[in-house]
């Protein structure tokens, strides 16, 4: 009887040891704050995690690591770059690691690019969620050096966004979309997923853009003009037919919206004498400089519906249309004095 009892004390004193050399080896390896660079491979195993711990003195004990992990079987440890150590216990190891708390978590911004808008206001998007410099991003996107770069990889960009005279040489070229974009991206990256979209979406009216009466430059300025002078699918269609009518006329376009772009004023803004009437290449107001001619590039950056009304124009005979820039109304006039009377009665 008195053996078995020593038996059983000998059993309960080794389980009790162990017990607390399992606790034990849970706790930090010492106080030492000094940060350490932990790397999870993919793909590797939990023994394996634990024994790169060990090697990196980030834990006293791979088996009683291991016993831990046992336990709480359902941990699952993510790959990537921890920042860990040596004050730290098993448990805040495991739980950071399962968390997948990586160092530089990258943030992924959400950028919901506006059509119809211009290059310039997602400039100051980008800028603002990306903590960018507005002066830098506009430095970027006029250097030619990169422009060239961009003509080279893409087929839907060319020289023509080169053109002496223009503002901004990616206007018309972003496509409007909602992006998701990680944080630590530079400018030319952001432009070149912008720019990838636009190439997936140009795609189908490819063969047209090449192989049609105006360059692939001149088609996305129709486009841009539509934008901004149509809401409605079919407003916009008609809004393209106008457009091409005129061109075949020879008659200036006569478009507001090409106005406030080229004084780069806002469309709840009034437009003066000196604005109707000024010389850029943007301003088809101007009747001497602009007859049947479209601007030297585009006004904004059009929606896929108004790429699409650039090649499917409505089946009318309309020259002229009045928009109201507030309501979004368009009104379609086949002579100048039909045009009149809508201007007249809207108060034009």
């Amino acid at each position: 009887m008195k053996k078995r009892y020593i038996v059983l004390s000998a059993i309960v004193l080794i389980i009790a040891i162990l017990v607390g050399f399992y606790f034990l080896s849970l706790r930090p390896v010492s106080k030492d704050s000094k940060k350490v660079t932990f790397k999870v491979g993919s793909g590797i195993s939990k023994v394996q995690i634990v024994d790169n711990l060990k090697t990196a003195n980030l834990i006293r004990s791979k088996y009683a690591t291991i016993v831990y992990l046992f336990i709480n079987g359902n941990v699952v440890l993510q790959a990537g770059d921890y920042e860990l150590n040596e004050n730290m216990s098993v448990k805040e190891i495991i739980d950071k690691i399962a968390k997948g708390d990586i160092i530089d978590k990258v943030k992924i911004e959400k950028l919901t690019l506006v059509e119809g808008q211009s290059i310039k206001d997602y400039m100051n998007q980008i800028s603002k969620q990306f903590d960018m410099n507005f002066e830098e991003i506009d430095a970027k996107l006029k250097d030619p050096t990169y422009l060239q770069t961009l003509i080279d990889k893409y087929w839907f960009i060319t020289d023509d966004i080169l053109k002496t005279g223009i503002y901004y040489p990616l206007e018309g070229y972003i496509f409007p979309d909602t992006y998701q974009i990680p944080h630590n991206y530079k400018i030319e990256q952001i432009i070149e997923i912008f720019l990838d979209n636009m190439n997936k979406k140009l795609e189908p009216y490819k063969n047209a853009m090449e192989n049609g009466k105006y360059t692939i430059h001149d088609y996305l300025t129709i486009a841009s003009i539509i934008e901004k002078e149509g809401v409605r699918a079919e407003d916009r269609k008609t809004v393209s037919q106008v457009i091409y009518s005129r061109l075949n006329n020879n008659m200036n376009l006569g478009m507001d919206v090409t106005t406030y772009y080229s004084v780069q004023k806002k469309l709840t803004e009034g437009l003066t004498a000196n604005d109707l009437n000024n010389p850029s290449p943007y301003n088809t107001r101007n009747a001497k400089t602009m007859a049947g001619k479209l601007p030297i590039g585009p006004i904004a950056n059009p929606s896929l519906e108004s790429i699409d009304a650039t090649f499917n124009p409505s089946n009318t005979n309309y020259l002229y249309f009045y928009a109201n820039l507030q309501t979004k109304e368009v009104y379609f006039a086949s002579t100048y004095d039909e045009f009149l009377k809508y201007k007249n009665e809207l108060g034009g």
